[in-house]
Protein backbone atom coordinates (compact mmCIF):
# COMPACT_ATOMS: atom_id res chain seq x y z
CA UNK A 1 0.00 0.00 0.00
CA UNK A 2 0.97 3.59 -0.83
CA UNK A 3 1.85 5.94 2.25
CA UNK A 4 -2.21 7.38 2.86
CA UNK A 5 -3.21 10.04 5.32
CA UNK A 6 -3.94 9.54 8.85
CA UNK A 7 -7.67 9.49 9.70
CA UNK A 8 -6.91 10.60 13.31
CA UNK A 9 -5.01 13.77 13.75
CA UNK A 10 -3.61 12.00 17.14
CA UNK A 11 -1.56 9.76 14.56
CA UNK A 12 2.17 10.26 14.81
CA UNK A 13 3.71 8.16 12.10
CA UNK A 14 2.24 6.31 9.21
CA UNK A 15 3.84 3.03 8.34
CA UNK A 16 1.44 1.10 5.22
CA UNK A 17 0.55 -2.66 5.94
CA UNK A 18 -0.23 -4.49 2.75
CA UNK A 19 -2.31 -6.59 4.74
CA UNK A 20 -5.53 -5.14 4.00
CA UNK A 21 -8.83 -5.76 1.19
CA UNK A 22 -12.32 -4.47 1.18
CA UNK A 23 -14.75 -4.12 3.84
CA UNK A 24 -18.06 -7.03 3.05
CA UNK A 25 -20.48 -5.13 1.39
CA UNK A 26 -18.68 -1.76 1.72
CA UNK A 27 -20.44 -1.69 5.91
CA UNK A 28 -18.99 0.97 7.85
CA UNK A 29 -17.20 -0.35 10.72
CA UNK A 30 -19.48 -0.38 14.22
CA UNK A 31 -16.52 -2.02 16.61
CA UNK A 32 -13.27 -1.26 18.21
CA UNK A 33 -11.26 -4.32 18.78
CA UNK A 34 -8.57 -3.61 21.14
CA UNK A 35 -5.45 -6.20 21.29
CA UNK A 36 -2.30 -6.65 23.34
CA UNK A 37 0.56 -7.67 20.13
CA UNK A 38 2.40 -10.67 22.48
CA UNK A 39 5.54 -9.98 21.21
CA UNK A 40 8.67 -9.03 22.93
CA UNK A 41 9.19 -5.91 21.23
CA UNK A 42 7.05 -3.30 19.50
CA UNK A 43 8.93 -3.06 16.45
CA UNK A 44 8.90 -6.25 15.98
CA UNK A 45 4.71 -6.25 16.35
CA UNK A 46 4.82 -3.69 13.78
CA UNK A 47 7.38 -5.30 11.55
CA UNK A 48 5.07 -8.39 11.47
CA UNK A 49 2.00 -6.19 10.93
CA UNK A 50 3.29 -4.80 8.69
CA UNK A 51 5.21 -7.84 6.24
CA UNK A 52 3.29 -9.41 3.66
CA UNK A 53 3.76 -12.85 4.53
CA UNK A 54 2.55 -12.81 8.18
CA UNK A 55 -0.94 -11.92 6.74
CA UNK A 56 -1.86 -10.19 10.08
CA UNK A 57 -2.21 -6.43 10.52
CA UNK A 58 -4.09 -3.82 12.17
CA UNK A 59 -5.25 -0.33 11.68
CA UNK A 60 -3.37 1.28 14.63
CA UNK A 61 -0.53 0.47 17.01
CA UNK A 62 -0.19 2.33 20.40
CA UNK A 63 3.31 2.34 21.64
CA UNK A 64 4.44 2.06 25.51
CA UNK A 65 5.55 5.97 25.46
CA UNK A 66 1.95 6.64 23.75
CA UNK A 67 3.16 6.98 19.96
CA UNK A 68 0.42 5.83 17.86
CA UNK A 69 1.01 4.70 14.35
CA UNK A 70 -1.58 3.80 11.49
CA UNK A 71 -1.00 0.82 9.23
CA UNK A 72 -4.42 0.22 7.58
CA UNK A 73 -6.84 3.17 6.66
CA UNK A 74 -10.03 2.56 8.42
CA UNK A 75 -12.01 2.39 5.01
CA UNK A 76 -10.67 -0.56 4.47
CA UNK A 77 -10.64 -4.11 6.66
CA UNK A 78 -7.47 -5.16 8.23
CA UNK A 79 -6.69 -9.05 9.07
CA UNK A 80 -6.59 -9.26 13.06
CA UNK A 81 -9.75 -10.65 14.20
CA UNK A 82 -8.85 -13.49 12.84
CA UNK A 83 -11.72 -16.49 13.68
CA UNK A 84 -14.24 -14.61 15.91
CA UNK A 85 -17.96 -14.26 16.72
CA UNK A 86 -19.78 -11.32 18.30
CA UNK A 87 -23.39 -11.12 18.23
CA UNK A 88 -24.60 -13.81 15.45
CA UNK A 89 -21.38 -12.22 13.14
CA UNK A 90 -18.76 -14.22 12.38
CA UNK A 91 -16.92 -11.07 9.78
CA UNK A 92 -15.44 -9.13 12.62
CA UNK A 93 -12.55 -7.99 10.47
CA UNK A 94 -15.55 -6.23 8.23
CA UNK A 95 -16.99 -4.33 11.17
CA UNK A 96 -14.59 -3.56 13.72
CA UNK A 97 -11.58 -1.18 13.88
CA UNK A 98 -8.01 -2.64 15.31
CA UNK A 99 -6.44 -1.51 17.76
CA UNK A 100 -3.27 -3.70 18.57
CA UNK A 101 -1.51 -2.40 22.23
CA UNK A 102 2.15 -2.96 22.71
CA UNK A 103 2.52 -5.37 25.89
CA UNK A 104 4.27 -8.24 25.41
CA UNK A 105 1.31 -10.25 27.13
CA UNK A 106 0.84 -13.56 29.40
CA UNK A 107 3.71 -15.11 27.21
CA UNK A 108 6.27 -13.25 28.24
CA UNK A 109 5.51 -11.73 31.49
CA UNK A 110 2.46 -9.67 31.41
CA UNK A 111 3.50 -6.06 32.54
CA UNK A 112 0.83 -3.50 33.08
CA UNK A 113 0.43 -1.21 30.97
CA UNK A 114 1.77 2.11 31.34
CA UNK A 115 -0.85 5.11 32.07
CA UNK A 116 0.76 7.06 29.09
CA UNK A 117 0.06 4.40 27.04
CA UNK A 118 -3.80 4.36 28.21
CA UNK A 119 -4.06 7.51 27.97
CA UNK A 120 -3.62 7.37 23.85
CA UNK A 121 -5.50 4.07 23.56
CA UNK A 122 -7.96 6.41 25.23
CA UNK A 123 -7.90 9.68 23.05
CA UNK A 124 -7.14 7.03 19.67
CA UNK A 125 -11.14 5.78 20.86
CA UNK A 126 -12.29 8.82 21.23
CA UNK A 127 -11.42 10.27 17.86
CA UNK A 128 -12.50 7.11 16.45
CA UNK A 129 -15.71 7.08 18.03
CA UNK A 130 -16.42 11.20 17.55
CA UNK A 131 -16.13 10.17 14.06
CA UNK A 132 -18.11 7.38 13.66
CA UNK A 133 -21.18 7.52 15.16
CA UNK A 134 -21.69 3.71 14.56
CA UNK A 135 -20.04 2.72 17.05
CA UNK A 136 -22.00 1.88 20.29
CA UNK A 137 -20.21 1.74 23.76
CA UNK A 138 -20.78 -2.10 24.09
CA UNK A 139 -18.61 -2.40 21.06
CA UNK A 140 -15.74 -1.48 22.42
CA UNK A 141 -14.31 -5.32 22.73
CA UNK A 142 -11.23 -7.32 23.99
CA UNK A 143 -10.10 -9.43 21.45
CA UNK A 144 -10.76 -12.25 24.33
CA UNK A 145 -13.87 -11.47 23.61
CA UNK A 146 -15.07 -12.21 20.03
CA UNK A 147 -12.37 -15.31 20.77
CA UNK A 148 -12.23 -16.47 24.00
CA UNK A 149 -10.85 -20.13 23.28
CA UNK A 150 -7.89 -18.87 21.53
CA UNK A 151 -7.46 -15.37 22.87
CA UNK A 152 -6.73 -13.56 25.74
CA UNK A 153 -5.43 -9.95 25.12
CA UNK A 154 -5.34 -7.07 26.16
CA UNK A 155 -6.50 -8.95 29.42
CA UNK A 156 -7.12 -8.70 32.78
CA UNK A 157 -4.35 -6.10 32.88
CA UNK A 158 -6.18 -3.25 30.91
CA UNK A 159 -7.78 -0.61 32.72
CA UNK A 160 -11.39 -0.62 30.98
CA UNK A 161 -12.46 1.41 34.12
CA UNK A 162 -10.37 4.08 33.10
CA UNK A 163 -11.67 4.12 29.48
CA UNK A 164 -14.86 4.45 30.80
CA UNK A 165 -14.34 7.07 33.15
CA UNK A 166 -13.36 8.73 30.06
CA UNK A 167 -16.59 7.59 28.18
CA UNK A 168 -15.03 4.88 26.21
CA UNK A 169 -16.67 1.19 26.23
CA UNK A 170 -19.37 -0.64 28.10
CA UNK A 171 -18.29 -0.99 32.04
CA UNK A 172 -20.06 -1.44 34.92
CA UNK A 173 -18.30 -1.53 38.74
CA UNK A 174 -18.09 -5.37 39.25
CA UNK A 175 -20.09 -6.62 42.15
CA UNK A 176 -17.65 -7.17 45.36
CA UNK A 177 -16.16 -10.78 45.43
CA UNK A 178 -16.89 -11.39 49.15
CA UNK A 179 -20.79 -11.26 48.02
CA UNK A 180 -22.53 -13.92 49.17
CA UNK A 181 -25.19 -15.88 47.22
CA UNK A 182 -25.50 -18.88 44.90
CA UNK A 183 -23.08 -19.63 41.71
CA UNK A 184 -22.62 -22.07 38.87
CA UNK A 185 -19.43 -24.02 38.62
CA UNK A 186 -17.95 -26.82 36.30
CA UNK A 187 -20.31 -29.72 35.67
CA UNK A 188 -23.45 -27.72 36.92
CA UNK A 189 -26.54 -29.17 34.67
CA UNK A 190 -29.49 -26.85 35.69
CA UNK A 191 -31.70 -23.91 33.87
CA UNK A 192 -29.87 -21.66 35.68
CA UNK A 193 -27.31 -22.45 33.72
CA UNK A 194 -29.37 -22.27 30.63
CA UNK A 195 -30.59 -18.49 31.75
CA UNK A 196 -26.32 -17.88 31.92
CA UNK A 197 -25.62 -19.26 28.49
CA UNK A 198 -28.85 -17.21 26.97
CA UNK A 199 -27.61 -13.63 28.66
CA UNK A 200 -24.04 -14.40 27.84
CA UNK A 201 -25.16 -14.82 24.32
CA UNK A 202 -27.74 -11.93 24.81
CA UNK A 203 -25.03 -9.61 25.14
CA UNK A 204 -22.80 -11.17 22.69
CA UNK A 205 -20.15 -13.65 23.27
CA UNK A 206 -20.30 -17.28 21.28
CA UNK A 207 -22.36 -19.37 23.43
CA UNK A 208 -25.03 -22.19 22.91
CA UNK A 209 -27.80 -23.02 25.66
CA UNK A 210 -27.05 -26.54 26.63
CA UNK A 211 -27.98 -26.39 30.06
CA UNK A 212 -24.53 -27.60 30.66
CA UNK A 213 -22.00 -25.85 32.46
CA UNK A 214 -19.23 -27.33 29.81
CA UNK A 215 -15.70 -26.72 28.65
CA UNK A 216 -17.28 -23.38 26.20
CA UNK A 217 -18.94 -21.99 29.16
CA UNK A 218 -15.80 -21.77 31.23
CA UNK A 219 -13.52 -20.59 28.61
CA UNK A 220 -16.95 -17.54 27.73
CA UNK A 221 -17.14 -16.37 31.44
CA UNK A 222 -13.42 -16.43 31.43
CA UNK A 223 -13.27 -14.28 29.00
CA UNK A 224 -16.09 -12.17 30.32
CA UNK A 225 -13.92 -12.10 33.71
CA UNK A 226 -11.01 -10.79 31.87
CA UNK A 227 -13.10 -7.69 30.66
CA UNK A 228 -15.80 -7.35 33.09
CA UNK A 229 -14.62 -8.82 37.02
CA UNK A 230 -10.84 -8.93 36.59
CA UNK A 231 -10.13 -9.05 40.73
CA UNK A 232 -9.98 -12.77 39.99
CA UNK A 233 -10.24 -15.03 36.75
CA UNK A 234 -11.18 -18.52 37.03
CA UNK A 235 -14.12 -19.22 34.92
CA UNK A 236 -16.58 -20.28 37.73
CA UNK A 237 -19.93 -18.02 37.70
CA UNK A 238 -19.80 -16.78 41.40
CA UNK A 239 -22.82 -14.30 42.62
CA UNK A 240 -20.06 -11.41 41.91
CA UNK A 241 -19.90 -12.89 38.09
CA UNK A 242 -23.48 -13.36 37.84
CA UNK A 243 -24.44 -9.68 39.18
CA UNK A 244 -21.97 -7.54 37.10
CA UNK A 245 -23.04 -9.81 33.93
CA UNK A 246 -26.84 -8.56 35.43
CA UNK A 247 -25.63 -4.99 35.59
CA UNK A 248 -24.55 -4.85 32.19
CA UNK A 249 -27.83 -6.16 30.35
CA UNK A 250 -29.28 -3.65 32.52
CA UNK A 251 -27.11 -0.64 31.24
CA UNK A 252 -26.60 -1.35 27.92
CA UNK A 253 -26.69 1.39 25.89
CA UNK A 254 -29.02 2.12 23.18
CA UNK A 255 -27.29 1.16 19.99
CA UNK A 256 -27.57 3.68 16.94
CA UNK A 257 -30.12 2.91 13.96
CA UNK A 258 -27.87 2.83 10.91
CA UNK A 259 -29.55 4.58 7.76
CA UNK A 260 -30.22 1.37 5.71
CA UNK A 261 -31.71 -0.29 8.91
CA UNK A 262 -34.40 2.71 9.19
Amino acid sequence: MALFTADSFITKDVIPSPNFDERKDGRPPDMILLHYTGMQSGEAALNRLCTGESKVSAHYVVFEDGRIVQCVPEAYRAWHAGVAFWDGDTDINSRSIGIEIVNPGHEFGYPSFPLRQVAAVIALCRSIVARRKEIAGDLVLAHSDVAPSRKQDPGEKFPWELLSESHVGHWVRPAPLTLEGPGLAPGDWSDSVSRLQRTLRAYGYGIEDSGRYDEQTQIVVTAFQRHFRQARVDGIADASTLLTLRALMETRPNRPVLAEAR
